[in-house]
């Protein structure tokens, strides 16, 4: 399924996804951040019992910076297409636009940040359930086809 414009539905679906992410993490690690105590997401500082954290200041900062900002700039570098020196030394795949490489890792890291979350919390709520998907999601839209074709450095591929 294509758009007019060229662009694979799934390509837009993926920008999609990593707004949502961002969004959320900017949001979610604001409040955080903003009351560390939890009161303001309605979350006792008790949930913590298990991890190395009194209070949601530091996980708050994480969340924000982890994966509130790389995903917007995730879609900023697949949408514009800047060449960032730092990003393509990060990325094993030549063939391919570094910043697709970035999306499978920030899919990784979402996975395993709900992970360890749920370990530290010894809890899963469906909150958890949403984003584990979520990270899940964005690799799969990542790794179809289509979508490294879109983002192949090999001139194939009419690119909007």
């Amino acid at each position: 399924m294509e758009s007019t414009k060229g662009r694979p539905f799934a390509v837009t679906l993926l920008y999609i996804l990593h707004i949502f992410l961002g969004v959320g993490a900017l949001g979610g690690g604001g409040a955080l951040v903003i009351d560390p105590s939890g009161d303001l997401m309605k979350m006792p500082t008790s949930m913590l019992e298990r991890s190395p954290f009194s209070d949601f200041l530091f996980p708050g900062i994480l969340l924000f910076i982890v994966f509130g900002i790389p995903p917007l700039l995730v879609v900023y570098g697949l949408v514009k297409r800047p060449q960032w020196h730092l990003v393509d030394t990060l990325n094993p795949f030549k063939k391919i636009y570094s910043f697709w490489a970035l999306s499978l890792y920030i899919g990784f890291g979402q996975i395993i940040w709900i992970m360890v979350q749920t370990y530290m919390l010894n809890s899963v709520a469906i909150i958890h359930l949403i984003y584990m998907s979520l990270g899940l999601l964005i690799q799969a839209v990542t790794l179809l086809p289509s979508v490294q074709c879109y983002f192949s450095l090999d001139g194939g591929t009419e690119r909007r």
